[in-house]
């Protein structure tokens, strides 16, 4: 092994071995310099006694002598050195290493690999070990009351922006176990995740090249099967908790999902709603293909002044031109017909969500390029290859997911 490498990993040990031994030291004069009292009532505790608490902590395993006593009050066994630090009945991990072994669990692809970074920066902890703190955590989250933070002084205007979309995530189906007897077992089963992010205008930027960056932004995800109804009303709070009632304007970017804009209309009254231009651009392209055949040069010549139009402030002549449509021509054929008659509706529905040439002038998004952006972030670790999860270890690990994204992971241990 190289030299220089030897004598790196070798002073690095030697500074968590007295780092270790630090903690040790610290963790058992506060033990010792507690009173044995009741937490609840304040008196004195009875039968005392010293006991070992081992704690394995990011600098390697910490051993300890403390104190329990017995509780009239409470009617139970309690050690004023865990009531002091936080730590659960049978807590053997302390809330850093907790919190290093959660993130890093969020940000691989899988617990074999946080195992295996863990033991890099010097933690060597199986794979079981990471899978029950993040279960842990994530359970412990569904009972966060997030606080809002207070605004700044003198807070500059902002406007808000806020994207919805979904994603497919694997689960183990009702025959995940089923044997070759069992006849059309339905082993796997595909749920959607809603997720939705929401950052501020102003915090939007752009490279030195012109691509897109935020500067700060905070997400929802909602584990399978939850109904828009509760994914509206998450989206709702945590908006709320990112300036929503102080936002002067409110753009939302949605596709055409029928419950999306059900939503925005239920939660968001007064928001500026926008159709994703992609999204409408690829049902312009729908009835192109259907009047003059797929990929041929008719198709283009139809479908691209329509998309220019669109997107320079013309979506009004857009939605007339396909009206027209509407009326039967010799020569269509039913089923042309019936997809033209599809889209035109759609375009019909949104024609006051494409104003794309005012929402652009504005600064704002005409499309859901972070939110899918941010679905992809979230399927590389929980839609990769091979993983086919059970609803409790998924849900878990989406809550601390987004605690982590979001900067509250700190209300864990609070």
């Amino acid at each position: 092994m190289n030299r220089l490498r030897q004598t790196e990993q070798a002073i690095l040990r030697e500074g968590r071995e007295w780092t270790r031994l630090r903690l040790e030291q610290q963790l058992q004069e506060d033990a010792e310099a507690l009173p044995s009292l009741c937490p609840k009532t304040g008196e004195p505790l009875t039968d005392t006694r010293w006991r070992d608490l081992q704690l394995q902590t990011v600098s390697g395993l910490v051993k300890l002598r403390v104190r329990h006593g017995w509780s009239q009050a409470l009617g139970r066994w309690v050690c004023p050195a865990r009531e002091c630090w936080d730590l659960d009945a049978y807590q053997r991990t302390s809330p850093e290493l907790q919190a290093r072994l959660a993130y890093t669990a969020t940000e691989v692809p899988s617990y074999e690999r946080a195992a295996r970074m863990a033991q890099t920066w010097g933690t060597p902890l199986s794979d079981t070990c990471i899978h029950f703190q993040v279960q842990r955590l994530g359970a412990a989250a569904a009972a966060i009351q997030l606080p809002t933070p207070a605004p700044l002084p003198r807070e500059p205007e902002f406007s808000l922006v806020i994207q919805m979309d979904g994603w497919m995530v694997r689960e183990r189906g009702l025959d995940w176990g089923a044997g070759p007897r069992k006849k059309n077992p339905e082993r796997i089963a595909y749920h959607e995740v809603k997720s939705a992010i929401i950052y501020r205008l102003q915090q939007r930027v752009e490279t030195d090249t012109g691509r897109g960056l935020l500067l700060e932004k905070f997400i929802v995800a909602m584990p399978p099967e939850t109904t828009p109804l509760d994914f509206g009303a998450a989206v709702q709070a945590e908006a709320r908790r990112r300036g929503l009632g102080r936002a002067r304007y409110v753009y939302i970017v949605m596709d055409g999902a029928v419950w999306l804009w059900d939503l925005a209309a239920d939660r968001f009254t007064g928001a500026v709603l926008i159709l994703d231009f992609h999204h409408a651009s690829k049902h312009l392209w729908a009835v192109g293909h259907s009047l003059h055949g797929e990929g041929t040069d008719a198709a283009t010549a139809w479908v691209q002044p329509l998309l220019h139009s669109l997107r320079h402030g013309q979506e009004a002549r857009v939605v007339r031109k396909l009206e027209d449509l509407l009326k039967p021509q010799p020569g269509r054929s039913a089923a042309v017909q019936t997809v033209v008659d599809r889209e035109v509706q759609y375009f019909q529905n949104h024609r006051d969500h494409m104003h794309y040439q005012t929402v652009a002038q504005a600064g704002a998004p005409i499309g859901s390029g972070a939110v899918e952006s941010l679905c992809g972030q979230l399927q590389a670790r929980l839609h990769a290859r091979g993983q086919f999860w059970e609803r409790p270890g998924l849900t878990h690990l989406l809550r601390v997911t987004v605690l982590f994204r979001n900067r509250d992971e700190l209300h864990l241990w609070n």
